[in-house]
């Protein structure tokens, strides 16, 4: 099997199904700081589909869709349009935004981050 990009019309799908899956707060505050998804870089492991699609902004922190690893993220970026850091956490998209709520609320992230693969350590 080949792996594919997700399209712009399969993002919205899965957008809409994760709202139907939201608490209140989570809607509340999805919809105020969702965008029109488009296509963030993110190297190198975005540069095989052209980036990742970023969905929502919360002052420096951008929710995004890692579409290798088929879950939604959210990292700090200091350039518009590059994810900052890349991550590979399997969540829904309430997952994410509550996650961001904990955040407001406790004024810490509450949620973990799966990193990219690292290299195996040589036992010599």
């Amino acid at each position: 099997m080949t792996w594919k990009p997700l399209t712009e019309e399969k993002l919205h799908d899965m957008l809409n199904s994760a709202w139907q899956r939201m608490s209140l707060p989570q809607r509340r505050i999805w919809e105020a700081i969702r965008i029109e998804p488009q296509k963030w870089a993110s190297h190198p492991y975005g540069d095989l589909g052209g980036g990742f699609w970023a969905v929502a902004l919360l002052g420096q922190t951008v929710v995004w869709f890692n579409d290798i690893e088929d879950g939604f993220n959210r990292s700090h970026y200091t350039n518009h349009g590059t994810i900052g850091a890349y991550w590979c956490n399997q969540d829904q998209l309430e997952q994410t935004i509550q996650h961001l709520l904990n955040a407001i609320a406790d004024g810490s992230d509450s949620g973990g981050f799966s990193g990219p693969p690292q290299p195996l350590q040589s036992s010599t």
